[in-house]
């Protein structure tokens, strides 16, 4: 079985690890090593990848590290230059902001641990530019999807509005379907798992009704656009 190739959310945690002391990484015997081996194969059985004893296993995250110290100014050396261009991308986008990425990695390391269940893929497009990985992105469509929660959404704002329309362009499903549009409108949950203490954590209040399209525009790549980013795109005015 060929290891498949390093994901997004993989090479976010090995980044982590190896920060946590790029001018000594740990080794591939110590605890640390082991640790995030074992780490990454929850992550992917997560994901729903079939895993086998080689993969991820220690020599592999302690080769991943060195594929890192490539890009290390500080090193005085050359590292391992035989990586994936991903490497590159992860680095130059977290490896300054080291507050940031201990979130992300906190919040994918509460992911594995929990109950969960994830839809086995996203929007092939959705996967194009996710920096924060597919776990996270996919947890964010859970939330998205909650019945109960998008139900309270839908009620609480038909009671206001009397309709239900797109909060970013105004678009009714009724007026432009009729019968066959009732009831219907997507959810955008505007809140990503770094910003709560709990990852399970959903409120009405960090929903916002949205159109097919509007949503698509805000999840089409990364970062996700907020509702006034979007609304100024459309030049929508506030």
């Amino acid at each position: 079985m060929k290891n498949p190739k390093w994901t997004r959310d993989e090479l976010l945690l090995v980044l982590h690890l190896y920060l946590q002391n790029p001018k000594s990484p740990p080794s591939k015997d110590s605890e640390e090593v082991k640790e995030m081996s074992e780490t990454l194969v929850r992550l992917s059985n997560k994901l729903g990848v079939d895993t086998d004893s080689k993969f991820r296993n220690a020599n592999g995250v302690s080769m991943k590290m060195m594929n890192f110290r490539r890009f290390d100014g500080s090193y005085d050396g050359v590292g391992l230059t035989r990586g994936g261009k991903d490497e590159q991308v992860v680095w130059d986008l977290y490896s300054d902001k080291p507050k940031e990425l201990s979130k992300i990695v906190k919040s994918i390391r509460e992911l594995i641990e929990t109950n969960v269940e994830l839809p086995p893929t996203i929007d092939e497009q959705e996967e194009e530019d996710l920096e924060e990985g597919k776990l996270r992105t996919r947890f964010h469509k859970v939330r998205e999807r909650n019945t109960k929660t998008v139900k309270k959404k839908k009620e609480d704002f038909l009671k206001k509005n009397g309709r239900l329309y797109c909060e970013v362009c105004d678009f009714d499903f009724v007026k432009e379907y009729g019968s066959r549009g009732d009831g219907f409108i997507e959810c955008h949950h505007t809140k990503f798992l770094s910003d709560y203490d709990e990852p399970t954590k959903t409120s009405i209040t960090d929903l916002v009704l949205l159109c097919s399209n509007c949503h698509r525009m805000i999840h089409r790549k990364k970062p996700w656009l907020s509702i006034d980013e979007l609304k100024d795109v459309k030049g929508v005015s506030r």
